[in-house]
């Protein structure tokens, strides 16, 4: 495979964004940060907008000196680029029923997450451009590492170039938000998707099942629950070695390991048969996410996820979850160690 493409401030040119009036959205986790961001990078505060209904999320933009409109057509019709950074399941409800028909054609839409865009849900003029800046970080580091002066990880891509001038816009903006200073990845809506979808799907619930099986059998050969809670992940240690991965690499942060831990790791990994593994995430990328099979059994309950109680069906898996060993136990474990945690 070829190596993706990452651009850098120098690539970038501000300029493109003068006098453009910029809508966010949203306020919550990234729309928070992202706007700071692009503020605090030299656009006039009156240029950036804050569209969104009345609750906590508009206080807290007020509060920061940012001007809300609560009247989303109205503030469709002045926006000359449009962050959607509400939550990928109303996206299309909001975006295509109060923003579709009032903004402007050459207008530039900005994604942060490929979903609705890959599987085509959100309705667009052939004329306006579609471009997709997506921090690879929570909105709270996005913010900090840009107070700091840092970069972060980012993908960048244009998925409708309507005015032919996509890709510039969408560097600047990446810059604007500080992504650009540690490098954008050129990268694609439906890359983002089939990554965070299988990283869900795939990946994460295959490593709570083996937690979970892994629990029962040393509960089984005799270990406490609290033991067990503390050794897996109550203190903290699995959270370290991600970290030390993501700073010094996969394999090689197991070098800070002892001598038993190195070679069981890598002596055991070895001689594991992924094959069927491999087979099951096969499996689930191509016919559940890159297929649309999750997104239609997803938009058929989306609606219910605005219960309360068993009517959610969020609710009954945690239920489901929580009822497993692994899950009583913490809550053992939890209940009488209160004053310690």
């Amino acid at each position: 495979m070829p190596s993706a493409k990452i651009y850098y401030d120098s690539d970038a040119d501000l300029d493109l964004l003068k006098g453009k009036t910029i809508v966010f959205l949203g306020f919550g986790n990234q729309g928070a940060a992202q706007a700071q961001n692009l503020r605090d990078s030299g656009i006039p505060n009156e240029s950036i907008i804050v569209a969104n209904r009345q609750d906590s999320y508009a206080e807290d933009a007020k509060s920061r000196g940012f001007n809300v409109e609560h009247d989303f057509p109205k503030a469709a019709k002045v926006a000359d680029v449009l962050f959607l950074l509400i939550p990928d399941q109303v996206q299309p409800r909001v975006f295509n029923e109060q923003f579709a028909p009032h903004i402007k054609d050459d207008a530039v839409i900005v994604i942060a997450s490929g979903y609705n865009v890959f599987y085509k849900l959100l309705n667009f003029k052939p004329t306006q451009d579609v471009v997709m800046v997506a921090p690879r970080m929570i909105g709270s580091s996005v913010r900090s590492l840009y107070e700091k002066g840092k970069g972060f990880p980012c993908f960048v891509s244009v998925e409708q170039d309507g005015t032919g001038k996509g890709l510039s816009i969408a560097l600047a903006l990446s810059r604007a938000i500080g992504a650009t200073k540690a490098g954008a990845i050129a990268s694609s809506a439906r890359e983002e998707t089939a990554m965070d979808l299988f990283a869900e799907q795939a990946l994460w619930p295959n490593i709570i099942m083996l937690f979970r099986e892994a629990f029962q059998v040393l509960q089984e050969a005799g270990c406490s629950d609290e033991a067990l809670c503390y050794e897996m992940w109550m203190s903290k240690e699995p959270a370290e070695i991600f970290e030390r991965a993501a700073e010094e690499g996969f394999i090689q942060q197991l070098k800070h390991h002892s001598s038993v831990s190195q070679f069981g790791q890598l002596n055991g990994a070895l001689k594991l048969d992924g094959s069927a593994i491999r087979n099951h995430f096969l499996e689930i990328l191509h016919n559940q996410v890159l297929n649309g099979k999750f997104c239609q059994e997803f938009s058929k309950i989306e609606s219910d996820l605005e219960k309360e109680g068993d009517e959610n069906p969020l609710n009954d898996l945690y239920k489901r979850s929580e009822a497993s060993e692994l899950g009583q136990a913490e809550k053992r474990v939890r209940a009488r160690l209160a004053g310690l945690l």
